[in-house]
């Protein structure tokens, strides 16, 4: 079971919920708790790949999840090349 389907009130890290976030990816609003990265609201709403390789399409999301890698880069209000996995 993933920690982040637990309950807040079963979850014996004591754990609270979170103010729920909104934000609007491709047209969809999605929901997310304060604090989660953009690829935690992203990957939280079922959304695995969020852009494609330049060279033959391919798709791409969360790789490494520590900002090393550039696969999940997105654009976030105008800004290019933001790591989906380090910005909250």
């Amino acid at each position: 079971m993933n920690a982040r389907l637990i309950p807040a009130e079963d979850d014996i890290s004591g754990r609270r919920d979170a103010d729920p976030v909104r934000l609007t990816f491709e047209g969809r609003t999605l929901t997310g708790e304060r604090g989660q990265t953009i690829a935690g609201v992203l990957l939280a709403n079922g959304i695995q790949s969020w852009r494609t390789t330049s060279y033959d399409r391919r798709p791409r999301g969360l790789f490494c999840g520590i900002g090393v890698c550039y696969d999940c880069i997105v654009t976030v209000n105008d800004e290019r090349d933001v790591r989906a996995c380090q910005r909250r």
